[in-house]
């Protein structure tokens, strides 16, 4: 199974999706399953991982009845209240749905830098293994020096990192981000997705040879054992076409082994997120 470990369903709101610039105009309309299936088919993806794009447990129970209606949902990353004593009675009331394979919180957008190192946040985190869920990591570059704290306080717990840390790709910047990305690496309970490069460089003045030294790294670091495919659509459409995304990071990844590619394009989003997909 080819699997988009990483996109976004919404019905846009100006307050809600006040994110979207206007640089992003074009994206300022709703994205509905009925809109990603034709293109996914058309690019060979067999599956997504639909993930959470506003911080609420509305979103949570929307992304899960959106799986239940389109087969070509595999699974869900949604949001729960981690910092909130209700926690452990939000986590009951999902224990029995299949579909909740995450959770995610904006990290990027806290005001506090300091917000993934809490007391009550980590709590949180520490619930997640109960129930099998992985978390998914949404930071900024300049965020990693406490994220890697972050990931030392919980290394039974599954993570993923999105967007590869956002890299200042945009200014052609390799360090600090490279040596940090190295370090958060060496935890093996750690996973990247290969998603969101587009958007931190030039929306339209971006090259595959700008991308490619960020290609290098993460592959460096965490290996094809580690890495997802995703695609961040429809974030991606500001920059790229779902299919021009897809094709290039198979370009970038066809040095490897063909069991190595088939890891990342599909089989390590299954194993890490335990997905039910069809043989």
């Amino acid at each position: 199974m080819i699997i988009d470990s990483h996109q976004h369903f919404w019905h846009y709101d100006p307050v809600e999706f006040d994110w979207i610039d206007e640089s992003m105009q074009s994206i300022r309309t709703n994205f509905l399953p009925g809109m990603l299936e034709p293109v996914i088919r058309a690019s060979g993806i067999d599956g997504v991982v639909t993930v959470q794009a506003r911080q609420s447990e509305e979103e949570t129970e929307w992304l899960l009845d959106q799986a239940r209606q389109n087969d070509f949902i595999k699974g869900i990353v949604g949001w729960l209240p981690l910092a909130a004593p209700q926690l452990d009675a939000s986590l009951e009331k999902y224990a029995g749905e299949n579909m909740l394979k995450g959770i995610r919180h904006v990290i990027q957008g806290e005001p506090d830098p300091d917000f993934i190192l809490r007391a009550d946040f980590n709590r949180g985190i520490e619930q997640l293994k109960k129930q099998n869920l992985v978390y998914d990591i949404l930071v900024l570059e300049s965020q990693l020096p406490n994220t890697i704290k972050f990931v030392d306080l919980h290394p039974d717990q599954i993570f993923v990192l999105d967007h590869i840390a956002k890299p200042l790709i945009g200014r052609n910047e390799l360090s600090p981000w490279r040596e940090r990305i190295l370090e958060l690496a060496r935890r093996e309970n750690v996973h990247c997705k290969l998603s969101g490069m587009v958007t931190e460089a030039d929306f339209q003045d971006w090259t595959d040879t700008q991308l490619h030294p960020y290609f290098e790294v993460v592959l460096e670091a965490f290996g094809p054992e580690r890495l997802l495919f995703g695609s961040d659509w429809p974030v991606c459409l500001v920059a790229t076409t779902y299919l021009d995304w897809v094709n290039l990071v198979r370009r970038e990844i066809t040095a490897l082994s063909q069991f190595e590619q088939n890891q990342i394009m599909g089989g390590n989003a299954e194993r890490i997120y335990k997905l039910r997909v069809e043989r």
